[in-house]
């Protein structure tokens, strides 16, 4: 049975950091990514990675803040999130897909991830 279980979110003031995890059972996947979703708001890309971790994308909004990484012996999926802001508070959920994604396109569209968490509520207060 395929599952992935995020860990790790919380409340933190703004400048703070928090790390994101992703732990996959059942198999390893092509692409894995966060997304996030904010009260009232859809549900939107933050990074991506491919299996091999040598194709990785960010959301302009938290290029040069967010570090995504991958570690293949724990088949666990990382979110270093640094420099947060107030408008990072959402629920982050992991994804996976079984395609590798080289294009951004493929990364980034939320319709591609076949596997979803349930999501780990990250708060970060000004």
């Amino acid at each position: 049975q395929v599952q992935l279980e995020e860990s790790g979110g919380g409340l933190v003031q703004a400048g703070g950091s928090l790390r994101l995890s992703c732990a996959a059972s059942g198999r390893t996947f092509g692409t894995y990514a966060w997304f996030r979703q904010a009260p009232g708001k859809e549900r939107e890309f933050v990074a991506s990675i491919t299996r091999s971790g040598s194709t990785k994308y960010y959301a302009d909004a938290v290029k040069g803040r967010f570090t995504i990484s991958r570690d293949n012996a724990k088949n666990t999926v990382y979110l270093q999130m640094n420099s947060l802001k107030p408008v990072d508070t959402a629920v982050y959920h992991c994804a996976a897909q079984n395609q590798v994604c080289f294009g951004f396109r493929c990364s980034a569209t939320r319709a591609e991830y076949e596997y979803w968490g349930q999501g780990t509520q990250v708060t970060v207060s000004s």
